[in-house]
């Protein structure tokens, strides 16, 4: 029986590294959304504000479903936008979470925006992935990759 897990969580909180590493445990399929949502053009437009894409949601999700269901093997998807899938699709929604000094320090890296920083901050303090995946009705595991750092290349 294939076995579908997504992996959630404020952006730079570790999914992608969670999920590759699942992925490959599992032998599964890694999705990762951000080439569904290019591929597919689901970005309906762009928040100046935040910096950030407004993405249809209900496309995407349809797309994903179709996936899941012409799944063969086992499916491992990748992004915070991942719990709004129906529970009824998903074995299991792994949350990623992230202490928030490593966090900021993640996301000043990437070169966010102070805004955009304090914004994803705040989801991070108020577990909004966390607590939307249980509102929805997800089964879910939390993983505390805090101390997840990409190591230096050896010369």
């Amino acid at each position: 029986m294939v076995k579908i897990l997504i992996v959630t969580g404020t952006p730079a909180s570790g999914k992608t590294t969670v999920a590759k590493k699942i992925a490959k445990k599992l032998k599964a399929d890694y999705i990762d959304v951000n080439e569904i949502i290019d591929k597919y053009h689901l970005a309906v437009g762009y928040d100046k504000e935040r910096k950030s894409k407004i993405i249809d949601v209900d496309r995407l999700n349809d797309i994903l479903e179709k996936l899941i269901k012409n799944a063969r093997k086992n499916l491992v998807i990748d992004s915070h936008l991942s719990h709004y899938l129906s529970n009824k699709l998903v074995d299991m929604c792994i949350v990623t979470k992230c202490e928030l000094k490593e966090l900021r320090r993640r996301l000043e890296k990437r070169g966010y925006h102070r805004s955009k920083i304090r914004e994803n901050l705040d989801c991070e303090i108020f577990d909004v992935c966390f607590m939307e995946a249980v509102a929805l009705g997800h089964k879910v595991k939390v993983i505390d990759t805090s101390s997840f750092r990409k190591r230096p290349r050896r010369k």
